[in-house]
């Protein structure tokens, strides 16, 4: 077997502008010509992870299926690859000194000063390298997190600067920066880049590709320009345009031979053209969608949408594949009330009630509950908005008006939602909720067993508390039904109202498992009902 490749994806000038994106890209592109794609993310900051971060400071945090919580990037990588992530996908710059550290307390290092170089980038690369000597990948797409300048990136910056000695014609640097266009002058503008890759060589490393992050379409004098004074070969240099969709990206770097150059640079077989038909399929059932959807997110981080950045996308994949064009309306949880419930929520062909933790905007997430099962609206609750589901029904149904999770009142005498026995005792916050894939079982005749066709499925869950089980019998009876329930520790994992159109709530996260080309049987079904919705408005 040939041995596993390492391609390296740096940013300069400015950071958001795309790395993830390209990196899937590329993988995407890698993966059509027959090639096993893995990406991984090392990111600068000295959290062990970001599940600890508010969702403001770093967007959504990403569960991989072996209860990794990582950076959002992760999700980007398996919607566009159709792959699983886990813990090897995503490193920190605290996850490394935290092993070091731990390294040096047993006596590994034999009493030697423990320094940056070499022992926190031997870990570095030994973090890189893992993913394809443990599972024989032909490509590593490794991304950099941060911007190169960063003090933060510097040790793996110089991770990578000894692998390119290291791996020789196995090492190839793609360094992705922003072109400016300064509207009074009317002149794009490449000095930043120059001085990105001046920077990134003045680190030691030499870029082999360049792609322009740009939003006017760069001209052949211009990126011959770039490789001259940044010593990339001409035809290296390619550009990166603003798109409609993050899912044309593959398509548009295809067309400008990235594939072909990096295979070319890296003496591999070109092997079969792309195999992108599935992929431009839904590509081009997304331009021919013409009729909307209009679905309403409720949630409390409503002001950054990266925050709930897997539900957004699954939901515009199911929508395409429903030949519908998504409508989102972003509805913070924290403005809504009874009186006025009815008027936010207007218009709606199915309403998301989002995940979160704490009580801030709680309330709100009742009240639209309350008026979505009223009126007969689908709705679809994850993960805290399934327990709202509960707690809600608890209140308006059972009669319990004090019914709420031990979360948000731990005096509460009805705690529909509990906290799970296990979790009683722990004090850190990092990776210690019930994290990773679990299975479910499915109750036959269920809206869940028909969206799946199966009866055991194994989703992903972030979480500490759960439904109370005391309280399952006398839910039913009044007419919610907890049909998943996981075989193994009883816990419920789905509920649903029977009666109503579509009315369902999971204690997983079904965003993390959907992608472009497999998208989540439960996004579709609830797809499905809103343009039943639709139609008949």
């Amino acid at each position: 077997m040939a041995e596993t490749k390492y391609i390296f994806v740096t940013g300069g000038v400015v950071s958001s502008l795309g790395k993830g994106i390209i990196a899937a890209s590329l993988g995407k592109l890698l993966q059509s010509r027959g090639y096993s794609v893995t990406i991984q993310k090392l990111d600068p900051y000295i959290n062990v992870d970001p599940g600890t971060l508010n969702p403001y400071e770093h967007g959504e945090c990403f569960v991989t299926v072996d209860g990794h919580e990582a950076d959002l990037d992760l999700g980007h990588y398996e919607r566009f690859l159709n792959i699983q992530t886990t813990r090897e996908n995503n490193v920190t710059t605290g996850r490394i000194y935290q092993t070091v550290i731990q390294k040096e307390r047993r006596g590994d290092y034999l009493g030697r000063t423990v320094q940056i170089i070499p022992h926190i980038t031997d870990e570095i690369k030994r973090n890189i390298k893992l993913l394809g000597i443990k599972n024989k990948f032909d490509f590593v797409i490794t991304e950099i997190g941060g911007t190169v300048g960063d003090i933060e990136s510097l040790p793996f910056l110089e991770s990578v600067r000894q692998l390119r000695w290291e791996l020789g014609k196995n090492c190839f640097c793609i360094h992705l920066t922003y072109v400016p266009y300064l509207s009074a002058a009317k002149e794009l503008k490449t000095k930043p880049t120059q001085h990105s890759v001046k920077e990134l060589q003045s680190v030691g490393i030499q870029p082999d590709m360049l792609v322009l992050r740009t939003e006017h379409r760069l001209n052949t004098q211009m990126l011959n320009k770039v490789a001259l004074f940044c010593n990339v070969e001409q035809g290296a240099v390619i550009q990166s345009v603003d798109v409609s969709t993050i899912y044309e990206v593959p398509i548009m770097m295809h067309d400008q031979g990235m594939d072909e150059i990096i295979l070319r640079k890296m003496n591999m077989p070109l092997g079969s053209e792309p195999a992108l038909e599935p992929w431009k399929k839904f590509l081009e059932k997304r331009d021919k969608a013409t009729k909307e959807v209009h679905i309403k997110l409720v949630g409390k981080y409503v002001e950054l949408p990266d925050a709930y950045k897997s539900i957004m996308e699954s939901l515009s994949q199911a929508a395409i594949y429903h030949d519908r064009k998504l409508v989102l309306d972003m509805c913070h949880s924290e403005k809504i009330n009874d009186k006025n419930v009815a008027e936010i929520l207007k218009g709606a062909d199915g309403v998301v009630i989002a995940p979160g933790f704490g009580q801030r905007g709680i309330e709100g997430k009742f009240s639209a509950l309350k008026y979505t099962r009223e009126n007969d609206i689908p709705t679809f609750g994850i993960c805290l908005g399934m327990q709202c589901m509960v707690i809600e029904f608890a209140r308006n149904v059972l009669g319990y008006s004090d019914a709420n999770s031990t979360e948000m009142d731990p005096r509460t005498k009805h705690n529909i939602i509990d906290l799970m026995e296990d979790q009683k005792h722990i004090t850190n916050m990092g990776a210690t909720m019930r994290l990773g894939a679990f299975d479910c079982e499915l109750q036959k005749g269920t809206l869940a067993f028909d969206a799946y066709g199966k009866s055991l499925v194994s989703e992903r869950h972030r979480h500490r508390y759960e439904f109370n089980n005391k309280y399952k019998s006398e839910v039913e009876t009044a007419g919610m039904l907890c049909s998943g329930i996981n075989p193994d520790s009883d816990l419920v994992e789905i509920v649903e109202i029977p009666s109503k159109k579509w009315y369902l709530g999971t204690q997983f996260h079904p965003e993390y498992s959907s992608t472009v080309i497999s998208p989540n049987p439960l996004f579709m079904s609830f797809m499905k009902a809103a343009v039943e919705i639709d139609k008949q408005s």
